[in-house]
């Protein structure tokens, strides 16, 4: 069994209860030590309806609250043995692909590029459930501005695009 799959429970247990969720865990050797690198992200209400609103991002506090968190469950088990370890706790960054709907539901409100089978589309994620999306794509010389579903079994690929210029979001009145 490979470390990561052995270090997999253990993370998960720890983090029960504290609204967090693991995304990915890895562990890589460097030297004489391991790098444990894990990825967490804030933990969505279980539903079947869409999520229209953007999710919070995780804040420094709660990054630093589950690093020690993850770093005593670890140090209480024998998943790593005796070698020494390094650990690095984070949020997965905007260039991790979204592969399943919990992810499309953490991104509304970003601008996101789809591929499919149909070709590539690309516009703001305005709302997304656990079988579909809706963007809403910009005008272009040829072809008016419009939402567009997207089934996600028809999702290829799909990356969370990088705006320098977000837009601010609409005040209520």
């Amino acid at each position: 069994m490979a470390a990561a799959d052995r270090l997999r429970p253990v993370v998960d247990t720890a983090l029960d209860g504290t609204g967090l969720v693991l995304e990915d865990v890895s562990v890589t050797p460097a030297g004489k030590r391991r790098v444990v690198r894990v990825l967490l992200d804030r933990d969505l209400p279980a539903g079947d309806e869409d999520v229209t609103t953007a999710t919070e991002p995780l804040s420094l506090d709660e990054v630093a609250d589950a690093t020690r968190t993850v770093e005593q469950a670890l140090d209480a088990s024998d998943a790593l043995g005796e070698q020494p370890y390094t650990l690095e706790v984070s949020s997965p960054g905007v260039g991790r692909p979204l592969t399943e709907a919990r992810h499309f539901r953490r991104n509304v409100g970003r601008l996101v590029t789809v591929h499919r089978e149909s070709g590539e589309l690309t516009g703001r994620l305005v709302a997304a459930g656990p079988e579909r999306v809706l963007l809403e794509v910009p005008a272009t010389k040829k072809v008016p501005a419009r939402t567009e579903t997207v089934p996600l079994r028809e999702v290829d690929r799909a990356v969370v695009q990088v705006e320098f210029a977000r837009p601010d979001p609409p005040k209520e009145s």
